[in-house]
């Protein structure tokens, strides 16, 4: 039975074997795959080689495909591929999440076909057995550029000149007369990104690439799904998969924290091991506060680590390589611990006068006092 389909409304997408040919890598010849994207109205078809697939190119090549046509169809069939659906089911699909934001960005529906049947997109199906019989039939490459190239050409001159065996119409007449009906095409293209699951730790922080983004409260423990691309990093509401939070991109290393997210009170064991940083040193002291002033109580751990560094060095060369980071303007615990590392045996100052150095006298009068009661003792 043939499917009519008004002008504009469907495009269907498949994949398919390509030409073969020569891998720059590796210097051998190689299988590529055929990318068919094909217009259910006017059997206009895009075709696309590529060396291999993911959820981005796969996303990628739909993006080519809708600037080569200039415009969008309102829904996409496709096969339950894993580049496209996750969970294949005909009455409640899961798409892949990449892939559903790239045709939600062009305003196109996503329709996969039924598991194991693949005559609902015969239309895509013909498209790609007809590329693999007629001008890529027994031919190899050298690179992909001339064979996309070579495409290309049959394509325009043959393929879109054609007298269409069901329609009994020219192809590229129907095209022109749907190209109109075709969605337009957003002013940006789709800004691509990564995506992952990720737990929220005791700390109320994730981790992305080395760095640390925190979580909204009352989500530790919890696997939030998350997106980042080289400049935010999103975290998802992982029931209704909306936007929760989303930050700047951070160097590994670094903590991210909401100045809201920030607890009301500084807790009695913060302020207890902020006193005894104060005791170890002035600018010990003074270090400690300014790595809990910038990022509270996230920094309990740098403190920590500094109070380590006095069991390992010492009070004074601590306190002098608090010193040093705090007159560069670098109040962190990584900092100190390198300055230290670099300066393994610092010098010690002894020092003349000091509240625990008691005068000479005193030690002196002392004796003589212990030693004239042990005289006047009975024997």
């Amino acid at each position: 039975m043939v499917i009519h389909t008004e002008a504009g409304q469907e495009g269907q997408v498949d994949y398919g074997e390509g030409p073969i040919v020569r891998q720059p890598e590796t210097g051998k010849y190689r299988r590529t795959r055929l990318f068919v994207f094909t217009l259910a109205h006017s059997r206009k078809s895009v075709r696309l080689i590529s060396f291999k697939s993911s959820s981005r190119i796969w996303a990628e090549l739909h993006e080519q495909a809708f600037r080569r046509l200039g415009g969008a169809p309102r829904v996409v069939v496709l096969d339950n591929l894993r580049e496209g659906v996750i969970k294949p089911d005909f009455y409640d699909p899961t798409l892949n999440p990449l892939y559903a934001d790239v045709l939600r960005h062009y305003g196109v529906v996503g329709l996969p076909c039924r598991v194991r049947d693949p005559d609902r997109k015969r239309k895509v199906e013909s498209g790609v057995g007809h590329a693999q019989r007629t001008p890529l039939r027994g031919l190899r490459f050298e690179t992909l550029a001339e064979a996309q190239a070579y495409l290309d050409r049959w394509e325009t001159n043959w393929a879109d000149t054609r007298i269409h065996g069901t329609t009994k119409r020219q192809v590229a007449t129907m095209y022109a007369e749907e190209r109109p009906s075709l969605l337009p095409l957003p002013i940006e293209p789709f800004r691509y990104y990564q995506y992952g699951d990720r737990t929220v730790h005791l700390d109320g922080h994730l981790e992305i690439n080395g760095a640390h983004y925190c979580a909204p409260p009352g989500h530790i423990g919890r696997v939030l799904p998350v997106q980042w691309d080289d400049q935010h990093v999103r975290l998802m509401d992982p029931q209704t998969k909306q936007l929760m939070r989303e930050y700047r991109l951070q160097e590994r290393g670094r903590y991210r924290t909401p100045i809201e997210y920030m607890p009301a009170r500084t807790p009695t064991t913060t302020l207890q091991l902020l006193a005894m940083a104060a005791h170890a040193g002035k600018n010990v002291g003074a270090l400690c506060t300014a790595i809990h002033r910038d990022t509270g109580e996230w920094g309990v751990k740098g403190i920590l680590g500094v109070r380590s560094l006095l069991r390992q060095h010492g009070a004074i060369a601590v306190d002098d390589a608090c010193a040093a980071a705090l007159e560069m303007s670098v109040p962190t615990y990584r900092f100190v611990r390198r300055y230290l590392d670099r300066n393994p045996k610092p010098r010690v100052a002894l020092r003349q006068i000091d509240p625990l150095i008691r005068e000479l006298t005193q030690y002196r009068d002392h004796i003589n006092r212990m030693t004239k009661e042990s005289s006047d003792e009975p024997r």
